[in-house]
């Protein structure tokens, strides 16, 4: 015991000599990148110096004027060249301070087939070479790196831009350092030891997701590195680490198309703005620019200014009927994406809706006449096409239009009421002659028509001559021809009457988040709207809240990308039931042979007992594999009254904070999370409630409406009021086992008078206090 206790500290020993070594190499490079942007900050303001002395503005001959614009351009050029400078080295000297706190978390060994001896390498958040360009540290996306991720000990294949390696793992050496100290290190003949994954998971919850790359599991590494699918759909488990996984992704494709892919050809769908918030640091973090990030409401409605989109079910005050829930199930569906598509089609020969394109309070082009023009081309002009010739067609009319309008009244009284200054304005130059008035008068009268005109070539650019919003209501009065809806157990009397709701709607500048995507997909189709091609990846988190339709929506706007799905089916609060066949319909929109599925079982958030409750809330969901993390049983209370939660809440709450907890709170709706916020400020209990999405996660004590809590964690969780009278449909067993999920260490339960079907489970899995 001792011989190996004695080897075990030569060895660590010898460890933070080569740490000590690396921490010096960094030290060195710091001090070179803050003196190249010390030089290049030097520089710049030496040359601005110069030439401020040195140049003087001339406006004299054309010579002059060239000396003077060349001597500007130079300037501009080595501006640009010291701040490029400044930049790069700024960018190296971040990186090497996130490398000086952790310069590295991994030691493999190994032997390449073929080589004379066995190599070292360490592994880190970004590659370290010393000034003589020998690598001290490897960058965790490096091919190499994916051995610490995949292999066990021994042959071991990994993949590379020029095909597959084979080398014989011979070490796998983990490290926990801080302070510029090993705290401690461990081999391993597995991928991630669980010594290590216990320190990180046993760390409290933050306001901002952190980026963990030390404990990266193979399954996940999967994931990471996946170039080949058109379609990778990640279903995981609540707390398996998907979404830090696709933000290791994004980290690893940026890594490994360097100089062909950009931070802004990569975008990420997020369920909320306040999810956005929460994983805004990951990427930078990892050395990278964040993608572009939004919801999908968002994408959708800055196409719709003029109208609020708002979703009745979304924030659980208002209880759906079952009939809305079947016509929205209709409107959110694949048949309906084709009847789109099929109706669009009819457009062709007729159909078109069309409005008046006005000029001063009067019809210019009368929709009649449009209508003559669209239907005028040949059955060779498509939909597409036959909206292009006739926008070219109105705008040739316009230009004719000029030379007649600037004899009409309103123009020679204009011209008559120009000021001298408004004059001045309108020639060319300073006091501009004219042959005669008559000319004069006809040069301003074609300025001002065609100026007043821009307006009208402005309509007919953006296509203001098309009746969106009365086409899109045709079209919903056509689906009994093109759908049967009593398959849908809707009959045709129904849905004509929802057709009237969504006019009525439309009146109020209010269109249903179901009626979006269909909308705008129409409008696109007619006016033949062209799709980002630029976009090369897109990633979706929480695939289980989308519906079949939005993700057919997505990819026609985004034809060029390879798409990454992720989500937990058991968590889709918002589209119930239906969610469990999204990735039937999902595959339908890509080739099996470029579709890849994978799945995340075990879960890592929360402790076993937590996870092990969570898992017994369900009923037919995915299987979930618990880590052995310890901790304690969820403890569940149920009074008679309201009020008497309020004492339990305030205890609990100081006991969390006894144990530096981060809580939650999570009540159902938006109403009862204000409740809960004004009884705790009448005890002078400091707590924040997130009243919306737009908001930011503050430190300490949050309360939080359900629908806002997807995708975040919490050392804590306090359900509010699981009642049964609270939580009863089957449908929102799913969001019971959201909010339930959210926790990390401990989770409690209040509920008044009985506690919810839904969370009936094993006794023993939780207990009563």
């Amino acid at each position: 015991m001792a011989e190996t206790e004695k080897f075990a500290r030569q060895t660590q020993a010898a460890e933070q000599q080569y740490l000590d070594h690396v921490q010096q190499e960094i030290t060195l490079a710091e001090a070179k990148a803050q003196r190249s942007i010390d030089q290049a900050q030097t520089d710049a303001a030496s040359l601005n110096k110069q030439f401020n002395e040195e140049v003087h503005l001339s406006y004299g001959s054309d010579t002059t004027n060239l000396e003077t614009a060349l001597s500007i351009r130079q300037q501009q050029q080595m501006l640009a060249e010291r701040d490029n400078s400044r930049q790069q080295s700024t960018k190296q000297l971040n990186i090497l301070q996130r490398l000086a706190k952790t310069p590295y978390f991994a030691r493999l060994d190994f032997h390449e087939h073929g080589e004379p001896k066995r190599e070292t390498i360490y592994i880190g958040l970004s590659s370290f070479t010393d000034q003589k360009d020998h690598f001290l540290i490897y960058d965790w996306r490096a091919p190499i790196s994916s051995i610490y991720y995949d292999g066990k000990l021994g042959d071991v294949t990994y993949q590379t831009p020029d095909g597959e390696q084979n080398v014989n793992v011979l070490l796998k050496r983990q490290f926990l350092i801080k302070d510029q100290e090993i705290q401690s290190m461990f081999d391993t003949t597995e991928t991630i030891g669980d010594q290590m994954l216990l320190e990180v998971l046993g760390e409290k919850s933050s306001t901002q997701m952190r980026a963990i790359v030390t404990t990266i599991q193979q399954e996940q590494n999967k994931i990471i590195r996946n170039t080949s699918a058109d379609l990778l759909f990640v279903q995981g488990a609540a707390g398996s680490g998907k979404t830090s996984a696709i933000l290791q992704r994004v980290a690893f494709l940026l890594y490994r198309y360097r100089g062909k892919l950009n931070s802004s050809q990569v975008i990420m769908f997020s369920p909320n703005q306040l999810f956005n918030d929460y994983i805004e640091n990951v990427l930078p973090e990892l050395g990278e620019q964040n993608m572009v990030q939004m919801t999908y409401r968002q994408f959708v409605g800055r196409r719709l200014p003029q109208l609020e989109i708002f979703n009745p079910a979304a924030q659980f005050d208002v209880v759906q009927s079952d009939l809305a829930k079947k016509i929205n199930q209709i409107k959110t569906s694949l048949p309906f994406f084709k009847a789109v598509q099929r109706y669009a089609k009819l457009l062709e020969k007729s159909g078109m809706i069309f409005r008046d394109l006005k000029f001063r309070g009067k019809p210019y082009f009368a929709k009649d006449k449009i209508a003559e023009i669209y239907y005028s081309f040949n059955e060779n002009y498509h939909l597409a096409n036959r909206m292009d010739a006739t926008q070219e067609k109105l705008v040739q009319l316009l230009n004719r239009k000029i030379e007649p309008e600037t004899r009409k009244k309103w123009v020679a009284r204009t011209v008559e009421s120009l000021t001298d200054e408004q004059l001045q304005a309108m020639y060319r130059q300073v006091d501009q002659e004219f042959e005669s008035s008559d000319a004069e008068f006809k040069f301003l009268a074609r300025k001002i028509v065609t100026k007043e005109l821009q307006q009208v070539n402005k309509g007919i650019r953006r296509f203001r001559f098309v009746n969106s919003r009365a086409q899109y209501l045709h079209f919903l009065r056509q689906i009994p021809q093109l759908i049967n809806l009593t398959e849908y157990g809707v009959t045709a009397e129904e849905w004509l009457a929802d057709v009237d709701q969504v006019q009525a709607d439309f009146k109020d500048k209010q269109v249903n988040l179901a009626d979006v995507s269909p909308y705008l997909y129409l409008i696109d189709l007619v006016c033949g709207r062209r799709p980002d091609c630029k976009i090369k990846f897109v990633f979706i988190d929480e695939i289980q809240d989308y519906t079949p339709f939005q993700l057919a929506y997505l990819q026609e706007s985004f034809p060029k990308a390879r798409y990454t799905m992720l989500g937990d089916l058991n968590q889709a609060i918002f589209t119930g039931s239906s969610s469990h066949t999204l990735l039937n319909q999902v595959q339908k929109l890509f080739a099996a042979d470029k579709t890849e599925v994978v799945q995340l079982t075990r879960s890592y958030r929360s402790t076993k007992p937590i996870t092990e409750f969570t898992r017994a809330l369900l009923r037919n969901g995915q299987t979930i594999d618990t880590f052995e993390r310890p901790g304690d049983l969820p403890n569940v209370a149920v009074r008679p009254k309201l009020a008497d939660l309020d004492g339990l809440l305030l205890q609990q709450l100081r006991s969390n904070d006894q144990r530096n907890f981060t809580t939650a709170i999570i009540a159902k709706t938006k109403k009862e999370s204000e409740a809960i916020a004004a009884y705790l400020k009448s005890q002078d209990y400091a707590a924040t409630l997130i009243r919306s999405e737009n908001q930011r996660l503050a430190a300490g004590t949050l309360i939080v409406p359900a629908y806002l809590a997807k995708g975040l964690e919490f050392d804590a969780v306090i359900m509010w009021d699981a009642s049964a009278s609270n939580y009863h449909d089957e449908d929102e067993r799913q969001l019971v086992y959201t909010i339930a999920s959210r926790a990390m260490h401990r989770l409690t339960i209040l509920a008044v008078g009985e506690l919810s079907p839904l969370l009936t489970v094993d006794e023993k899995l939780f207990k009563v206090e």
